[in-house]
């Protein structure tokens, strides 16, 4: 049960419930969404952005947060470790373990290559394993890849680099299939034919998902697969610099053991960054739906070896976070709740935006419906509007929620809130790093021999994704990247090893007059607090 304080508003939603049920509301024109995210979506802030003095992209503009990594000192530097006599030499070191590196793995290996991988954390611990609501592919008889493709390129604001958009398009029925014969438990009809849904900004329903729990599902089929295959991971070891040869190709990197403190060195032909998001920097002071790992890493690894980002100033702020109780905010609100019918409505029971606009413009509305409009709910810890959840009965029949959604009916009956009978509490978290680093279509980056799959690479959603398409992007990538980066194996060698680039870039900081004690990458979030500080938390 919801306190006092709330049962007024409450009251307003469920006399409207029946009546918005049926509502039909309006889409937005083209116009009337770039006027709503110029006004109010974070990444049009541009107080809380800088432009970066050093580096391939100096000049660009960064959230804060970011710079400040990007522009910090190296770690180590040459002659803090041994690098002629490596702890490992391998053929291809994915660095990550997450959906884009186990599914990189899985190729890799199969291309014959002698994979390692390394993640700070465990091997599944990652932003795949908490994603939810599906993952999208043009398989029905009404679909095609060429739509999927319209949707995809559209919902980006027509950013994305089209050659990755085509990759992750006609490549997706393919890797469905792959996942299902691997597996995955997708949900299926009778008949074995998958359901499908709709998600925001898609114009057919082409959401496969294994109820609530689809990256959970998809991570345990992934990493299952590379357990099968022996493939040697290395946990809780974090890469905190990549090492190239003198000919100045990506030629292995310098691991930490998280527990020990102990640096070694891995040679390796090919490196693959799998690295994932940046949540955990709390861009903006946002809470997060990201794992504790999620640190921008591989951005600052990429970069201080001399790969591109794009669109580093594009983030994704997923509209439906949890924002009431404490305990879960920011935790992630699945889209599918959506699609299967809930809408989000202001204090007053007022449904104020189409549920299935694109997730930008979604964040964008509830922040000026909670801010200029004046018709949030203070939970207390921030403003919030309410998410309709029991119209899904409502309009589906009764059991829907718990057939459909069981993650979600967990989650908040575990804190006294029943989402079959009472609304539940939502404000935008911080959900996805848009931009990343920039890859040919073989998942290339800048730097010979080093590549990128999954959430730490840029361009192949533009400047906004759509849902389901980064379950998507990890399996269509990963597999790219590690059937790219085990072949080309064959065709390598290595030259002599250096980290003579990490003194170059302390070089370029002083010369650009950049004062800092940062030291990057950052690894983890820092939520330590003074006593009797009020504060948000402070990440270092």
């Amino acid at each position: 049960m919801y306190p006092e304080k709330f049962q007024e508003s409450i009251r307003k939603v469920e006399a409207l419930r029946a009546e918005n049920a049926a509502l039909e509301p309006v889409r937005m024109t083209a116009k009337e969404k770039e006027e709503l995210l110029a006004a109010y979506h974070p990444d049009y802030r541009e107080h809380e952005f800088e432009n970066l003095k050093i580096g391939p992209n100096a000049g660009d503009k960064v959230p804060h947060e970011l710079a400040d990594m990007l522009q910090a000192h190296p770690r180590i530097h040459e002659g803090d470790v041994d690098l002629e006599n490596p702890a490992y030499d391998v053929d291809v070191l994915i660095i990550g373990a997450g959906g884009a590196g186990c599914a990189a793995a899985i190729e890799a290996d199969e291309a014959g290559a002698n994979v390692l991988m390394a993640t700070k954390l465990r091997a599944g611990d990652a932003n795949t394993m908490m994603a939810e609501g599906g993952i999208q592919a043009a398989d029905k008889e009404n679909d095609s890849p060429a739509q999927h493709f319209l949707d995809a390129y559209g919902g980006g604001h027509f950013a994305a680099k089209k050659e990755l958009v085509y990759k992750l398009v006609t490549e997706a029925p393919g890797d469905i299939k792959w996942l299902n014969e691997l597996g995955v438990e997708f949900d299926k009809e009778e008949d074995g034919a998958m359901v499908t849904t709709h998600g925001g900004g898609t114009s057919r329903k082409r959401m496969h998902a294994c109820k609530d729990y689809s990256g959970a599902e998809i991570m345990r089929t992934l990493r299952d697969e590379v357990l099968n295959r022996r493939i040697p991971i290395l946990e809780f070891t974090a890469a905190i610099e990549i090492i190239k040869d003198d000919k100045g190709a990506a030629a292995g990197a310098v691991l930490l053991n998280m527990e020990t403190d102990e640096l070694f060195v891995v040679r390796s032909k090919t490196v693959i960054l799998a690295t994932g998001g940046a949540g955990r920097m709390h861009y903006q002071g946002f809470p997060t739906s990201n794992h504790y790992g999620a640190t921008a890493d591989g951005l600052v690894l990429g970069y201080r070896a001399g790969a591109k980002l794009l669109y580093a100033d594009t983030l994704q702020y997923h509209p439906t976070g949890a924002a009431y109780p404490t305990q879960i905010f920011g935790a992630l609100v699945t889209e599918k709740v959506r699609s299967l019918g809930a809408k989000l409505v202001n204090c007053d029971g007022e449904v104020f935006v189409h549920p299935l606009e694109t997730r930008d413009v979604e964040s964008a509305a509830i922040i000026r419906e909670t801010g200029e409009r004046g018709k949030g709910i203070d939970t207390g810890n921030g403003q919030a509007v309410w998410l309709d959840s029991p119209m899904i009965d409502l309009k589906n029949g009764e059991g829907t929620i718990e057939k459909r959604i069981p993650a979600m009916y967990r989650m908040f009956l575990k804190r006294g809130i029943d989402m079959r009978k009472e609304p539940i509490l939502v404000y935008p978290t911080l959900h996805y790093q848009n931009g990343g680093l920039d890859i040919n279509t073989d998942c290339m980056t800048g730097v010979e021999n080093l590549y990128a799959a999954g959430e730490v690479v840029g361009g192949v959603h533009g400047r906004n994704r759509l849902m389901g398409n980064s379950l998507l992007d990890v399996v269509v990538f990963g597999r790219d990247a590690g059937r790219a980066a085990g072949q080309h194996t064959k065709d390598v060698t290595v030259g002599t090893l250096t980290l003579a680039h990490t003194a170059e870039y302390d070089k370029q900081i002083s010369e650009a007059g950049i004062d800092t004690d940062l030291v990057s990458p950052k690894l983890l979030p820092n939520y330590v607090r003074e006593r009797n500080t009020l504060t948000g938390p402070e990440i270092q």
